[in-house]
């Protein structure tokens, strides 16, 4: 797959898969950030990422994020359109951290990845009544 990318900063490398087995590329830092405590913040990565016709690009957290530095994504898993991608669509990371400490990460430092994932539009069929029973139950099968 093809990906059209565009590094704000060049000395930053293109992300990358860390694995022959990783199915999510890094994304890093690309400038020092501290996030206050109890606060949502935003981590730059310095890069603009047009993901292809039929596919989104999906932003989920590192492990590490939370374990080692207590930061949490703020809207939990990033969408990323395939119409964002203009001169000032900077991929930024929302975070929250759940500390009660300021949280600093540095530039270059991997924080989340990035996963190109199909999708397909939907198209709306209304009906009166889609069954005829109702499972029940509020997330659960009894």
């Amino acid at each position: 797959m093809q990906i059209k990318i565009t590094r704000i900063d060049k000395t930053l490398p293109l992300p990358a898969y860390h694995t022959a087995g990783s199915v999510a590329f890094d994304f890093a830092a690309s400038a020092d950030t501290t996030i206050a405590s109890r606060a949502l913040g935003y981590i730059p990565t310095g890069l603009i990422i047009q993901a292809p016709p039929g596919y989104m690009l999906a932003i989920i957290a590192r492990s590490s994020l939370a374990k080692k530095h207590g930061l949490m994504l703020g809207n939990g898993v990033g969408v990323i359109d395939q119409d964002y991608c203009g001169p000032q669509d900077e991929i930024k990371l929302m975070v929250y951290n759940i500390t009660d400490a300021p949280v600093t990460i540095t530039r270059g430092e991997r924080v989340a990845q990035g996963i190109f994932l199909p999708v397909q539009i939907a198209e709306w069929q209304e009906v009166d009544e889609i069954a005829s029973a109702s499972r029940g139950g509020f997330g659960s099968t009894g």
